[in-house]
């Protein structure tokens, strides 16, 4: 559950996002720009969060007054082997060693889903983080890493389900991997029968949400997550129908074990009540209507 310093939004002196030219980060900048806070972007060509010095280069651009928004992450794409799990943490290291020295106002931690198992139960706060994979250890970790880091009334962690945008680099599988394949093969192929749930976010509304979160300089832990789950095979049909006409979607091969996963989006209401992650459907013609505009471009 997150608490609010502030009942009432404030914007804070600064922002400073860490892994601005991921998705999240680009949504993020635009997002607080239009709301006229300060914010100070920072991606891998501005400081390698890796990088034996990068604890330096942190600790002499930040200010006290300074909200942090930590986003920088090697996702799943780029390795799920050890090798991958150490140049995480290694940036988190970087991270908590400047944020703790500077004492920053407020470090969001941008955290994922998945630090939770799969079963058929449904997934809210309260939820142990017990993660099976590497992937899901590192984000754990880096979570204990930001709680050791700062006091817990400065710290908010967000674990954040799978993320739709027009930008995805990850062709991550779901609405993103599906509406490339559909442009370019003209086709949906899924893995097995597609009956695996899963819950689906727009990264715009993951910016609003990191916005409330940061002007009511909020504390604590939260599913980024709306609460509706979809299986892949719905998803593969709304991606499907925003083409014109709508493309094939096939079924191919055995698929692996089925899984699921259910939020409780009750804290997420509870701390936002007028906050709402869009529909998928809304979400999936939005994506659309963008990657056609960026492809006439």
């Amino acid at each position: 559950m997150l608490t609010h310093q502030y009942p009432h939004p404030e914007k804070p002196a600064r922002v400073v996002v860490l892994g601005a030219s991921g998705v999240l980060g680009k949504a993020l900048l635009a997002r607080l720009e239009a709301d006229g806070i300060a914010v100070l972007g920072l991606g891998s060509s501005e400081i390698d969060l890796q990088d034996t010095t990068a604890a330096e280069e942190l600790l002499a651009l930040l200010r006290p007054d300074d909200a942090v928004v930590f986003l920088s992450a090697l996702t799943p794409d780029k390795g799920r082997d050890i090798a991958t799990l150490m140049k995480n943490l290694r940036m988190a290291e970087a991270v908590a060693s400047a944020v703790a020295a500077v004492k920053c106002r407020q470090l969001v931690y941008m955290s994922s889903d998945a630090v939770y198992q799969f079963g058929n139960g449904t997934v809210d706060e309260t939820t142990p983080a017990d993660p099976l994979d590497l992937y899901g250890v590192m984000h754990k970790a880096r979570e204990v890493m930001m709680m050791s880091a700062v006091p817990a009334d400065a710290l908010a962690i967000l674990r954040c389900t799978l993320v739709c945008s027009a930008d995805d680099t990850h062709n991550s599988y779901g609405p993103n991997r599906f509406r490339r394949q559909a442009a370019k093969d003209g086709k949906i192929a899924l893995g097995g029968e597609g009956k695996e749930t899963r819950d689906h976010v727009f990264a715009d509304d993951v910016a609003e949400l990191v916005r409330l979160v940061l002007v009511h300089r909020s504390a604590g832990l939260l599913n980024a997550a709306s609460g509706r789950s979809h299986s892949f095979a719905e998803v593969a049909h709304i991606v499907a129908a925003t083409f014109k006409p709508p493309v094939e979607v096939s079924f191919v091969g055995g698929g692996g074990a089925v899984t699921h996963r259910h939020f409780d989006a009750t804290a997420l209401h509870q701390a936002f009540p007028n906050f709402h992650f869009r529909p998928l459907e809304a979400v999936v013609a939005e994506v659309h209507r963008r990657s056609a505009g960026m492809s006439d471009g």
